[in-house]
């Protein structure tokens, strides 16, 4: 199993992690409403004898180039055992709405250069999750052109530095024939209860293998 006794679950990304965690940002144990709180959860319950800690350090509207800005004081300094890190949309929805660009290749150095950071400082497990994005707005197709990209880096990166994947993306393809795309997330890219659930369900059965 993926989880063992004593770890420092930490939980690193935008929006999608954050999901209001920032609104108590000095309460350092405040998990945020989405899948990090139903994973503390589940977890907790689960594994009652683990003495599992679970830090959420997501930050709304950031992109990969925030998060590396932050790595030292955020994670690093947190020295967690596993992390679970969730970026990319951002980067696309900067590029399409606010002439911010993220070019792949400093997509991809960037994300690289974080991965090189964590494994020398702490060698910890980690865990990368797809970006993702549902087809229920008119920029649909545009944004998904970007983001197809960076859902590449994710998985090249999975396999140079040996991490684990969370293919998210494809999972909500998958519960998109179930459901239409609104109700897992309303917006395609902020999750509804349904699909931080989605998220926390998958996340388990990766860590639990």
């Amino acid at each position: 199993m993926l989880i063992q006794s004593n770890d420092h679950i930490l939980f690193y990304g935008d929006s999608i992690t954050d999901c209001s965690r920032t609104v108590k940002i000095n309460n350092l144990e405040e998990l945020g409403c989405g899948y990090v709180n139903l994973l503390a959860a589940a977890l907790k319950a689960d594994l009652p004898d683990y003495n599992l800690r679970i830090t959420n350090r997501g930050i709304s509207g950031n992109r990969v180039y925030d998060l590396a800005e932050r790595l030292e004081t955020d994670v690093i300094a947190e020295e967690p055992t596993v992390i679970s890190i969730l970026i990319g949309v951002n980067d696309t929805l900067r590029t399409l709405d606010s002439k911010m660009p993220s070019p792949i290749d400093k997509f991809q150095e960037c994300y690289s250069q974080m991965l090189v950071r964590l494994r020398d400082a702490l060698d910890p497990t980690i865990i990368l999750i797809e970006p993702f994005l549902l087809d229920c707005r008119e920029d649909y197709p545009k944004m998904r052109e970007d983001l197809n990209p960076r859902i590449e880096v994710v998985r090249r990166l999975a396999r140079e530095f040996h991490c684990d994947l969370l293919p998210l993306d494809s999972i909500f393809a998958r519960a998109c024939t179930w459901q239409s795309p609104s109700y897992w997330a309303p917006d395609a890219v902020h999750p509804s209860l349904a699909g931080h659930g989605l998220i926390a369900r998958h996340w388990l059965d990766l860590a639990y293998e």
